[in-house]
């Protein structure tokens, strides 16, 4: 097992890497902004390293200063967790170069899927359903674009091949916009990205966010942990993730997540990863594969009885996968709300200090969260400060559970989004599930 790792995070997530390093054995090494002397994973650490000022590109960004502190401390490995690094090829690269374990996929993984090109390309390789479109970048080819969005079918959506995260997108509904939308997204994916590649594919109008957690070891095997429906978005930004994705049935799970482990055995992943789908009328379609874990990760492990986290750090140390596929069981349902410190109406961050802090409990009840009373919120990060998960023998007693554990939760001197949780939990139409990505903005009215 591995002796020492850095965990290159902040948060919750730091804290939850932590708590799995623990669980091994492992000594732990946490690196913090000069704001972030007070976070509980730091005050719980080991070893705790300095690495700049509050501004990530300072910090939390700044790989010699990462990469320093595993020299400095004598560690072997780095844990990215999500967000910040964990998705950077030439990070990966620098880690394993100085000597060091990335606790993550290979760097040419992460490449070849970090290009929505590349990896969509991969993907029909490997017989995963993706969405038609482009079958490689968009040409500076005026004609031939219009060509090839008529034969696709419009509304058509343009993509940065570098974005994420709901940027570098625009949909076109007809042939009069195309080529104005192309030059727009161009500019904006080379002033984003400093990657100005587009590629182009059918718009789904009803669409749900469903995706499938995979883990692979270096020793060839993989398995899939079932589905995830992450529909519940604002801005392309999830709100409420669920597991098991409400009407997908086991044969349709059985048989994405199979394809899933195919495509991992074809390009050699390593660790954790998610396959995100876009799913319509009883179909999937490929839309991009996440090489690190997941916000969400808590609603799987609570239906599979997995240690996804865990998992990463044996796969790192050269362990096999501790599960093999068929003793992964499917147990009742799992949702997951994003505790944020935002105005629930404005959206509008809330720093500052914590003034009461209560989290909830009951059966089937977790919280992730780094957070305590008297614990100061800083503006300089994503505004993520916990999540709220519960889980119960089917979806109607894991919904009744969940508005329990938002009733009883209590962060005062801050503003948070737990509001617009209860609103959503009291809808007619999530209470029903199964809803598409447009649904919640429509309910807000945005």
């Amino acid at each position: 097992m591995l002796d020492k790792v850095v965990i290159a995070n902040r948060g919750e997530i730091a804290l939850r890497i932590l708590r799995a390093c623990r669980e091994l054995g492992i000594q732990t090494v946490a690196v913090h902004s000069t704001v972030d002397r007070d976070l509980k994973h730091v005050l719980l650490a080991d070893e705790t390293v300095c690495i700049g000022p509050p501004p990530a590109s300072g910090s939390y960004l700044n790989m010699p200063a990462l990469i320093s502190a595993a020299e400095v401390t004598d560690a072997v490995a780095i844990h990215p967790g999500y967000g910040f690094l964990a998705e950077n090829a030439d990070f990966a690269e620098r880690v394993e170069q100085s000597g060091f374990i990335f606790i993550g996929p290979r760097p040419e993984t992460i490449r070849l899927m970090g290009d929505k090109i590349s990896a969509l390309q991969s993907m029909r390789a490997a017989g995963v359903p993706c969405v038609p479109g482009s079958d490689g970048p968009l040409l500076d080819d005026s004609a031939a674009n219009l060509e090839l969005a008529a034969r696709i079918g419009y509304p058509v959506i343009i993509k940065a091949a570098g974005g994420g995260g709901g940027r570098g997108m625009r949909v076109v509904h007809g042939e009069a916009a195309l080529l104005h939308a192309i030059a727009l997204t161009r500019g904006e994916a080379q002033a984003t990205f400093g990657n100005d590649t587009l590629y182009i594919e059918k718009y789904l109008d009803h669409p749900r966010h469903i995706e499938i957690q995979v883990l692979a070891d270096t020793h060839g095997d993989a398995i899939f942990l079932g589905e995830r429906d992450c529909s519940m978005q604002r801005r392309h930004q999830k709100v409420i993730e669920e597991a098991p994705a409400p009407g997908v049935t086991p044969e349709q799970r059985r048989h994405i997540g199979g394809l899933c482990v195919a495509a991992c055995q074809r390009i050699g992943y390593r660790g954790a990863g998610t396959f995100e789908f876009l799913y319509q009328d009883g179909e999937f379609y490929f839309i991009e594969m996440n090489t690190r874990v997941q916000v969400e990760h808590p609603v799987t492990e609570m239906i599979t009885g997995a240690d996804i986290v865990r998992e990463q750090l044996r796969i790192a140390a050269g362990e096999p996968l501790s599960y093999t596929q068929d003793a992964i069981r499917i147990t009742g349902h799992a949702l997951e709300c994003r505790i944020n410190a935002e105005d629930p109406d404005s959206f509008l961050p809330s720093p500052g200090l914590i003034t009461q802090y209560h989290p909830p409990g009951g059966p089937g009840i977790r919280v992730d969260s780094h957070i305590y009373s008297g614990y100061r919120v800083p503006s300089q990060y994503d505004s993520l400060i916990g999540k709220l998960i519960a889980h119960g023998e089917n979806r109607a007693t894991a919904l009744a559970r969940m508005r329990t554990a938002l009733a009883e939760l209590v962060i005062e001197g801050i503003k948070t989004n737990v509001p617009l949780h209860r609103r959503i939990l009291s809808d007619a139409g999530f209470i029903e599930g199964g809803m598409n990505i447009h649904y919640l903005e429509r309910l807000l009215g945005l």
